[in-house]
Order: structure tokens, then C-alpha cells, then sequence
């Protein structure tokens, strides 16, 4: 069936063509396609320059090759919230629609049935969607491949900068943009260095006309899982050492980096008979460490670095001072 939905995009392709785009021999794509044949399908081939494999004009497939599973996902993936922002939620609806009325009825109603339970709502609590006004703006360059100038906020200033938008990604309710910056900040080969944007901070985005090209082997997710761990690794740059009681192992990621807790219960020693456990946490600094473990009361004994354990200590008198009986 992968060749089959490959013919029906490509409409025609020669068979070392469909062998790179599936990443099989081209023997197995002359076998696929004598069984395509024998099961009916209108596929012909053209000898010589400029030929290739076929499908007959106007036939498409009813997708009867489609397990549930694979139906269903493409109703479940939808995230409305994002494409809305990207203005493609009246695309996404009619894919659907049209896929609804393709589908087989066993396979359309177990499609319904997934889209009628389960939802992607990607912002967390008490964090809603920054608002991006610039994101079609940005969206379109992405598309079109065109250069923006942008106006981009640094705390008080804006300063304005020259860039090629390759992608946008949108993580807990905040769009994005991973882009090549021209004329300015280069890598050690001389390119154009990448770096992120946030799209709510962009103040004006104007395109320059100029198209660019897209770097070879560019891949967006790729990009972003690998800037995404290099910007943990900066940011928790400290190591400390707790005990923690049963609710405080279960508060920690919400008191701390939601990633590292979860490594640190994962490594943390044996429970005591009272449920505790001793257990390392990266965190961004012993001094923010102890703002945010404070809040598990307590919950929490730093036993080291010592200078943790102090503002700990020194947090609890202040609060036991404030809150006497008076």
C-alpha cells in the first residue's frame, strides 16, 4: 500500500525513483508492482526516455488497505489549537471530510470514535497560548521560503535582524521559529548560524522578496530535540543532594525541572521505613535550587551542598517567625 499512496502523489516515477523515495531495490518495486497489477490496480509502464511507472488519470484508491490504527491516527493528530494559529484549520476539516468519505464504514466509525475521546490540549495549566501576532507572517516565509525582517524584543529594546525561516515548532502554547541569521552571527564554517526565535517576542515581521534555499539534510525535529538538550545542559549547570519524604518525591517536578526530577527519582536510593529516599537533582543554581524546594515544606532535607542546606534552614525560621500565634 506505501507504493501505491507514493504512485498516487507522484503520478508517475521511474522505478529507481520509487526505490529511493521507499528505500528498497528496485527489484522489490518490480515485484510490488506486477501484485499491484494482479489485484487490479491501472498501473502501466513507459519504456524509454522520459517514461515510467503510472497510474491511470482520475484513479485513486477508497483506502480499503488502511487499518484502524492508521485511520484513527490521522484524526487524533490533529492539534486544532496550532493550526488554527496557522491558519489551516479549515484545511485540516476538509482532509478530514475527505477522508471520512473514502474510509470504509467499520473503519470511518472507529475514526469517529478515537476523535470523539481523545484530545491534544499542548499548554499546560495556568499557561495558555502566548499571543504571536506576527505568526502567519512567519508562517508564510516558512512556506515560501522567503527572507523576513524582523523587530525582535531583547527585555527593553527591539532590535531588528535579517533572517531565513526554516520551521516552527510550538512547545506548551509558545510558537517558535528555527532560522538561519544573515549577516550577522555565523558558525565555524562561516554559515549563517541558526538560532531560535520566539514568536510572541517578534514586534514586526516584513518580508524582503528574496527567496533562499533550505540547508542540505536540514531536519526540523532533529534540529530541535538536539538544541532543546543543549539548552537543559546550560541551564542546569548545578548538581545538590536531598532526602525527600513520600510527598515530596511526588511534588518535586512540579517544584523543579519536570525532565530532571524524573531522572532523579528514576537513580534515587532505597526508601527508608518513613518512605524517604536520598536522591541527586540537577538544577540551575544552588541559589534557585532554594527558592523552589522551600515549597515542599517538610518534605525536603538538603544534605548537601552545605550552603543549600543553610537556606533551607533559614527559610523555615523566617516562615515559623512570621507565622507565630500572636
Amino acid at each position: 500500500m506505501t507504493l501505491l499512496f507514493t504512485l498516487q502523489r507522484l503520478r508517475s516515477a521511474t522505478a529507481a525513483e520509487l526505490a529511493r523515495e521507499l528505500e528498497v531495490s528496485e527489484r522489490t518495486v518490480y515485484r510490488d508492482i506486477a501484485a499491484l497489477t494482479e489485484a487490479g490496480v491501472p498501473v502501466w509502464t513507459e519504456p524509454g526516455r522520459g517514461g515510467g511507472i503510472r497510474l491511470v488519470d482520475g484513479w485513486r484508491t477508497r483506502l480499503d488497505g488502511m487499518t484502524g490504527q492508521e485511520a484513527a491516527a490521522l484524526f487524533a493528530v490533529g492539534a486544532p489549537q496550532a493550526l488554527a494559529e496557522l491558519g489551516m484549520s479549515s484545511a485540516l476539516a476538509g482532509a478530514q471530510a475527505k477522508l471520512l468519505a473514502t474510509l470504509p464504514a467499520d473503519l470511518r466509525e472507529h475514526a469517529r470514535t478515537v476523535a470523539e475521546r481523545f484530545h491534544l490540549d499542548a499548554p499546560g495549566w495556568f499557561h495558555g497560548p502566548r499571543a504571536a501576532p506576527e505568526l502567519t507572517t512567519v508562517a508564510e516565509a516558512v512556506w515560501e521560503q522567503r527572507q523576513l525582517r524582523i523587530g525582535y524584543r531583547r527585555r527593553d529594546d527591539v532590535v531588528e535582524r535579517l533572517i531565513e525561516p526554516l520551521g516552527l515548532v510550538a512547545k506548551a502554547g509558545t510558537w517558535y521559529v528555527v532560522a538561519r541569521s544573515v549577516g550577522s552571527s555565523v558558525d565555524g564554517r562561516g554559515d549563517p548560524m541558526l538560532l531560535t526565535y520566539r514568536v510572541d517576542r517578534i514586534a514586526t515581521a516584513e518580508g524582503t522578496g528574496e527567496r533562499f534555499d533550505r540547508p542540505a539534510g536540514f531536519d526540523l525535529a532533529e534540529h530541535w530535540a538536539e538544541s532543546a538538550a543543549r539548552f537543559e545542559s546550560q541551564m542546569l549547570r548545578a548538581t545538590v543532594r536531598l532526602r525527600l519524604g513520600p510527598r515530596g518525591l511526588s511534588w518535586l517536578s512540579h517544584v523543579t525541572d519536570p525532565d530532571a526530577a524524573v531522572r532523579a527519582i528514576a537513580t534515587a536510593g532505597p526508601a527508608d521505613a518513613e518512605g524517604w529516599r536520598e536522591l541527586e537533582i540537577d538544577v540551575e543554581s544552588v541559589e534557585i535550587a532554594g527558592h523552589q524546594l522551600v515549597a515542599l515544606g517538610d518534605q525536603v532535607e538538603a544534605l548537601d551542598p552545605p550552603e543549600l542546606r543553610a537556606a533551607l534552614a533559614a527559610y523555615g525560621a523566617g516562615m515559623a517567625a512570621r507565622n507565630e500565634a500572636r
